[in-house]
């Protein structure tokens, strides 16, 4: 029988999938590899949920990849994305043990375990100028009227909605269908988490990083040099936190902006999940709310069963 080579898990945004990786990692002794395409940044804590201390089960310290690389301002893709990952995945497996690979950026989840060709795709000047007039909403109907793979779940600024154009662009002369790496046979976990708890648990928890002081790790990234232009870039809480801090927008005005733009994410996050599951990779969804150990016997119980090839596939 042929076994699986890794675990994933998903889920949209605070669906609860890194305490439930955490938890399978410590019981089977492992590794995990992040999925998150903001985490691999340094000092941007708060705003990228790392929640490092999911991290430390009964007192263990469960040994995570991928998180915190590269310092804030530089423009992290995919394609460095596969070549870390499959880096971090063989030193794992060296050691005899079963990766674990955690994350809600879907784009980065398929590109490794379908082995995507992804070449590194350099900046297209003239491109970028013809479009540098166009707002979010044209950029983003632009983007959607191609039919190549693309991480369009973290475009929700300017900047990366000209980025994934020019990637687009870049993809219609040269294919990406080619395999770079060999895909992996993973059993893939999804929490499944109800669309109103799921909003309750958001604002909640967005409301606990702001009290907690999101808007300082922010001004204290811009502090070291980082261009508000830069942190723009990254979406979401940097996007707007910045955006307030250059006095572009009022508190209430950027905290409703933020809470509206994050459930969108949510929303976009499970859509993706959606198109994977159509190209052919099978999700088993767990729903959020079974208890941890219950959630374990059930994942157990799937990685120890036959492995359908067509399905890994």
């Amino acid at each position: 029988m042929e076994s699986y080579q890794l675990i994933t898990i998903l889920g949209p945004t605070a669906s609860g999938k890194t305490s439930f990786a955490t938890a399978i990692s410590a019981y089977l002794d492992t590794e995990i590899i992040s999925a998150d395409s903001r985490q691999i940044y340094r000092t941007m804590d708060l705003g990228t949920g790392k929640d490092l201390a999911d991290y430390v089960v009964n007192g263990k310290q469960i040994s995570y990849h991928l998180i915190d690389i590269r310092d804030p301002g530089y423009k992290y893709n995919v394609f460095e994305y596969q070549h870390d990952f499959f880096r971090v995945y063989k030193k794992i497996k060296a050691k005899g043990k079963l990766p674990i690979l955690c994350g809600g950026t879907g784009m980065y989840i398929e590109a490794v375990l379908k082995g995507y060709k992804l070449p590194d795709v350099s900046p297209n000047l003239v491109l970028r100028n013809s479009l540098k007039n166009k707002t979010l909403q044209e950029l983003e109907k632009i983007l959607a009227s191609y039919k190549i793979l693309h991480n369009k779940t973290d475009v929700d600024s300017v900047q990366r909605a000209i980025r994934a154009i020019e990637i687009e662009e870049y993809y219609k002369k040269q294919s990406p269908d080619t395999n770079k790496y060999d895909p992996l046979n993973s059993l893939i976990i999804g929490i499944d988490i109800d669309r109103e708890l799921r909003r309750k648990k958001i604002s909640e928890r967005l409301r606990i990083r702001m009290e907690g002081g999101m808007v300082d790790e922010v001004k204290n990234i811009l502090a070291t040099g980082v261009k508000p232009e830069d942190l723009v870039y990254y979406g979401l809480e940097y996007k707007y936190l910045t955006l307030h801090i250059t006095g572009q927008l009022a508190y209430e005005e950027m905290a409703n902006q933020l809470e509206i733009a994050i459930h969108q994410f949510a929303k976009r996050q499970m859509t993706w999940f959606r198109g994977m599951e159509r190209r052919g990779l099978k999700i088993h969804w767990l729903d959020a709310m079974l208890p941890t150990e219950e959630k374990i016997e059930k994942t157990l119980s799937l990685l120890n069963s036959p492995l359908d090839r067509d399905q890994a596939m």
